[in-house]
């Protein structure tokens, strides 16, 4: 109130002053301008807002997804050619899938933190119903230093092993993971603590590899050491040992400029086969040694590229004679050729790839004992950033054994058409 009044008496002098110099000259249009001017002169001046250090952690999160729609019975010759860690749309009964719709969640929501949450609401919850949701991703990158080179990653996230394990299936130009290295963890993730490391410049290649276009995994450093759970995602803890995990992986660069990625990694830990993935009557203790080893070769496609992985290790097992489960070896590999070529806006990436795999899958039921030799061959078509088209044409000859089964072997061939989209 001090403030006010001085300012208006001395608005009232000054609008005194303006009254006569406006009779003097008999200018109405000046007197309005004069009186306007003091009237925002005079006006006491709002307290000030402190200005925000920056924006709100929820301001800095983005959101980002892609679905993927497939019909897998084209040119079908044999409806009993089935894989369940694959599709579980392939053979009899399967029409048009959404195989995953999926969004994402993330951002760095202060200088050291970044959140990354993904759920799934393609999920299959039974064989009789579909799209529920389920968490993928959910962690947080803690970085242990200004440049981000030290990190570590809390949370549930895939675990480093394997090249196409890692890589997106929004980037990956088959439509399922190759046997041989997706069976070591379901679904690629689990729950743990994963420290990485890569240099700074690495850091940008690695995400350089992604945003151009040619199929990287992203950043999960050159090196990767970490522990989880060992039951894979989405599954509670089923003893008090947990799996140890680690990679080396560089992504090196050429003169000409052609980008060549390799990579070992390897895990140890110890696998429960929980009563409810055994059948009655499957002996066999429940506890088994899970450990492999893997190494992984990439020539990114500049316009040729080639792509290879391969793993051995020792894993649960179903035996047909003992009808018990029982560790066993295993081993198989992958091989994929590609070329990209690019037309305008547009791209186009034709490949052919083989699999091979003999060993037991240890989430399903009753580990199931794998034969597979596998060959499919077709092309990838970007129209744009936000609509994909891929068809290819599959060979399959598979055989598994379990309690139900004892021996079980499928050969055939389909056409596969999956539409995705992006946004």
């Amino acid at each position: 109130m001090k403030m006010i009044f001085p300012s208006l008496f001395a608005a009232l002098l000054a609008s005194s002053a303006v009254l006569a110099s406006a009779a003097e000259t008999g200018s109405i249009q000046d007197l309005q301008e004069r009186l306007a001017r003091l009237e925002t002169a005079a006006m006491p001046a709002e307290s000030s807002k402190p200005a925000k250090s920056g924006a709100a952690w929820y301001d800095k999160i983005s959101l980002r997804g892609y679905v993927q729609l497939r019909y897998n019975r084209l040119l079908e010759n044999n409806d009993n050619l089935k894989c369940d860690q694959c599709d579980k749309s392939l053979g009899s009964s399967g029409g048009f899938f959404a195989r995953r719709a999926r969004l994402v969640f993330s951002g760095d929501v202060s200088e050291r933190v970044y959140v990354y949450i993904q759920p799934d609401f393609a999920t299959d919850a039974s064989a009789t119903s579909l799209h529920f949701a389920q968490l993928r991703d959910l962690y947080a990158d803690l970085a242990l230093d200004p440049a981000k080179e030290f990190r570590l990653r809390i949370g549930q996230s895939k675990v480093p092993y394997g090249f196409e394990n890692l890589q997106s299936s929004q980037n990956r130009l088959a439509p399922d993971r190759a046997d041989p290295l997706n069976s070591a963890v379901a679904n690629e993730r689990d729950l743990g603590v994963i420290f990485y490391w890569a240099p700074e410049e690495t850091r940008k290649r690695f995400s350089s590899l992604v945003s151009s276009g040619l199929k990287g995994t992203g950043d999960y450093g050159v090196i990767g050491v970490g522990a989880y759970n060992g039951q894979t995602a989405n599954r509670p803890e089923a003893n008090d040992s947990q799996h140890l995990v680690a990679r080396v992986s560089y992504p090196f660069k050429t003169p000409s400029g052609q980008f060549i990625e390799a990579g070992l990694q390897g895990y140890i830990g110890r696998f429960v086969v929980p009563s409810a993935s055994r059948t009655a009557g499957v002996g066999g203790p429940f506890e088994f040694h899970d450990r492999r080893a893997a190494a992984s070769f990439v020539v990114y496609p500049q316009p040729f590229g080639f792509q290879a992985e391969y793993n051995f290790g020792v894993g649960p097992e179903f035996e047909a004679v003992t009808r018990t489960i029982q560790p066993k070896h295993l081993q198989g590999g992958y091989a994929q050729v590609m070329y990209m070529k690019k037309i305008g806006g547009q791209v186009l990436t034709p490949f052919v790839r083989a699999q091979y795999y003999e060993g037991g899958k240890k989430q399903e039921t009753d580990a199931r004992r794998y034969l597979t030799r596998q060959v499919e061959g077709g092309a990838e078509w970007q129209l744009n950033k936000n609509l994909e088209l891929t068809v290819l044409y599959s060979q399959e000859d598979r055989a598994y054994a379990d309690q139900a089964t004892r021996g079980n072997r499928q050969k055939g061939g389909r056409m596969r058409v999956q539409a995705q989209i992006n946004f």
